[in-house]
């Protein structure tokens, strides 16, 4: 039996990106090269703001020349709006398209295999009258699929997949801590390398200017990070979101999404290290939270 289902997400929209124009101005605005997109390769990507904090992360796929990006459905109008605020004179066509197109999310151990994907990062190919690809963030979260919303579920039944819940998901990503936008990236706040987006290939140090690289770059080269966002497994009540979280009399970091027993938290690096050392309990609110360093992330 093939290990591998799939959750259509209600919370995410698309954008169609399009004309002579499109990949020059997302080049000048996004943290990730879009040159790098075609048919059969896709990328993860964020806008920032001119200080290099986080507005929007989306992923970045080719159909039919042009592109789409994949976002959270409850910020597509704000990013539409950005979007067309920098557009200026340039010949791009931008348009919500969420009505169009459903984003699915496949995982499980046989996801990639099921869709005849390659495991690369990225890999990209034709589905439906839509795209599918191995999630550019991290191979073993499996892959995303765009595709036409009236046909969207029946065209993944097809491909032997098994329709699961969203909450079955969010402990998939849960337990390889990955972020989930702006649920566990605050915006208007966070940086992306304390987000993790480097290791999770939404950063092309090499692509040249964008809002926000010099703050990124030189964050980079200078090894200043000193916060970074942990798995934390969660003994006693899940936290709230944005609840603080504490070691001792210290407030360590704050509490971003979760789910049962599993979540994501933004933590001081000196704290982690001295409840590794010493430990100590983080606690937020009535729950004692322990953290647990994704072995993806390079610390």
């Amino acid at each position: 039996m093939v290990e591998a289902r799939f959750v259509v997400l209600e919370n995410r929209s698309v954008i169609g990106v399009g004309g002579p124009d499109a990949r020059s101005l997302l080049q000048g605005l996004i943290s990730n090269d879009v040159n790098k997109v075609s048919p059969a390769q896709s990328i993860y990507a964020a806008l920032l703001t001119p200080q290099g904090k986080f507005l929007h992360d989306f992923f970045v796929a080719e159909l039919d020349g042009g592109l789409l990006l994949d976002c959270e459905a409850a910020r597509a109008a704000d990013l539409l709006k950005r979007l067309t605020m920098y557009r200026l004179r340039s010949k791009v066509e931008l348009k919500e398209r969420g009505g169009e197109f459903r984003i699915a999310a496949i995982f499980g151990a046989d996801a990639v295999a099921a869709l005849g994907l390659g495991g690369e990062a990225g890999a990209t190919k034709p589905l439906a009258d839509g795209v599918v690809f191995v999630d550019p963030r991290l191979g073993a979260m499996g892959a995303r699929a765009i595709l036409p919303s009236a046909t969207a579920t029946d065209v993944l039944i097809g491909c032997g997949l098994q329709a699961a819940a969203s909450e079955d998901y969010h402990r998939h990503r849960l337990a390889l801590g990955v972020p989930d936008g702006s649920s566990d990236v605050a915006i208007d706040k966070s940086f992306l390398l304390e987000s993790n987006f480097e290791e999770l290939n939404a950063i092309d140090f090499n692509k040249g200017c964008y809002v926000g690289q010099e703050l990124t770059a030189r964050t980079k080269y200078r090894g200043v990070v000193r916060k970074r966002l942990f798995r934390v497994e969660v003994d006693g009540p899940l936290p709230a979101p944005g609840t603080p979280i504490m070691l001792g009399d210290k407030e360590a970091g704050t509490m971003r999404s979760g789910l049962e027993h599993m979540g994501i938290a933004l933590l001081r690096l000196e704290d982690v290290e001295a409840v590794t050392k010493s430990g100590q309990q983080l606690t937020a609110g009535e729950a004692r939270l322990t953290p647990i360093k994704p072995d993806w992330i390079n610390l």
